[in-house]
């Protein structure tokens, strides 16, 4: 709380700006949060906790836009776009048993995640 930042950030690492931003927001608790590859630029183990604390977060809809199964597999609900148009919908379990694309994706990424 006491680091001085430099202006637009200069100093902090992609992921540090990313963390900044979504606790600059939480700071005003919305009722709605919008993520948008708000984990590109962290690791697994810190965008885990991300999603964990997220979720112990005050009552919150948040919307989470993320090329990361991982980031989303905890979601109620996800939509998988394929050329601007949806593929598919459900829970990630459900994704798994009934998109192939989704499946395809989570599949290739599932190594590093299994990691943390």
């Amino acid at each position: 709380m006491d680091a001085t930042v430099g202006t637009d950030g200069q100093g902090l690492s992609g992921g540090q700006r990313q963390r900044l931003t979504i606790a600059r927001a939480l700071v005003r608790q919305p009722q709605i949060l919008l993520l948008d590859d708000s984990s590109s630029a962290l690791d697994f183990l810190t965008d885990l906790h991300l999603r964990q604390a997220l979720h112990d977060f005050a009552p919150m809809t948040v919307v989470t836009v993320s090329q990361r199964t991982g980031a989303i597999k905890g979601s109620d609900l996800i939509i998988v776009m394929d050329d601007g148009r949806i593929s598919g919908a459900g829970t990630h379990t459900q994704l798994l048993k009934s998109s192939g694309l989704y499946r395809e994706i989570h599949f290739s990424q599932v190594d590093e995640e299994d990691a943390i």
